[in-house]
């Protein structure tokens, strides 16, 4: 018997699978549905009233003392942020904002309305202060956006709360975005099979099925968040030094490792990539592999 949880938050469809085996995992299961609702309107760049986006209202302004699970990514994001070998950067608000790939309003901006943006993205421009617990924007315009990290961080915390919670077995799926607990009994491996998205096909369909246990999968591609727009194709992955679309190939990346926030940080950072340096990045990595499908079907694995 298992127990599940279909919730809309995110902007993706979360969905909660608990191989039961406690008379209490009901509610263990309510607890987690609650928890991540909490972690939306702490990490939420759509949401006026967010924690995340008390720091962009106050940009150049003040800084605001936020809670500690916002404190740590932003600390996490930023430290990625400012190396420059890898395309995450989570002062590309602006930027996001501008094209706004995946909402209604989404349009081609113009190149200068760009390179404006362009000067608000500078992540050491984000000062924390460890002691106060609080961050600031140095300019104002600037703003945080944790979509890139958001929500493998929010499945590591989930996970991190049923493992506490003596749950044994579970799957945790956030859009693209797949943690396990445990093995699957229900399966003659004992492992859960996660299915890697065929991005030429409709949802559902893989190219790959992988067995795992006690492991994460993260996927990011251009197929699901995109803008076509005079006959080009934009998609919504940024390189942040020039403002535009990452140039490439490549139709999606997944990075299996333990904690899913890796997996997060590692697809932002690669995404793009030649193969040859997304390989010797992997390869250097513990205990995490690649998978990258590029648009003509070519599927490469890194292990």
């Amino acid at each position: 018997m298992a127990i599940e949880r279909t919730i809309h938050l995110m902007g993706t469809i979360i969905k909660i699978n608990i191989q039961t085996a406690l008379p209490n995992d009901e509610q263990v299961a309510d607890e987690a549905v609650r928890r991540l609702r909490h972690y939306e309107k702490v990490f939420s760049a759509n949401d006026d009233s967010s924690d995340l986006m008390q720091i962009n209202l106050q940009a150049g302004k003040s800084a605001v003392t936020v809670p500690k699970e916002l404190f740590d990514l932003i600390k996490i994001g930023k430290k990625y942020s400012i190396n420059s070998k890898g395309y995450l950067n989570i002062a590309i608000g602006p930027l996001v904002k501008l094209w706004h790939i995946g909402f209604q309003d989404a349009h081609v901006p113009s190149d200068d309305e760009i390179q404006k943006a362009l000067l608000l993205t500078d992540p050491e421009k984000i000062i924390l202060n460890e002691e106060d617990r609080s961050v600031m924007l140095a300019e104002p315009g600037m703003e945080i956006d944790l979509g890139a990290l958001a929500k493998g961080y929010s499945a590591d915390l989930i996970r991190d709360y049923l493992v506490h919670s003596r749950v044994q077995s579970a799957v945790l799926n956030l859009g693209g975005n797949v943690v396990v607990i445990g093995g699957n009994k229900l399966h003659r491996d004992g492992c859960w099979h996660v299915g890697v998205q065929d991005p030429q096909q409709a949802l559902g369909h893989y190219v790959k099925v992988l067995p795992l246990k006690n492991q994460s999968i993260v996927t990011s591609g251009i197929y699901e968040r995109n803008l076509k727009s005079n006959g080009k194709f934009y998609h919504h992955i940024f390189d942040p030094a020039t403002g535009y679309p990452i140039k490439t190939d490549m139709a999606s990346l997944s990075i299996i490792s333990p904690q899913s926030v890796d997996g997060e940080i590692w697809t932002s950072m690669l995404f793009g990539k030649p193969w040859e340096q997304i390989r010797q990045v992997v390869h250097g990595l513990p205990n995490i592999q690649a998978i990258g499908i590029y648009k003509d079907g070519k599927i490469v694995i890194c292990e």
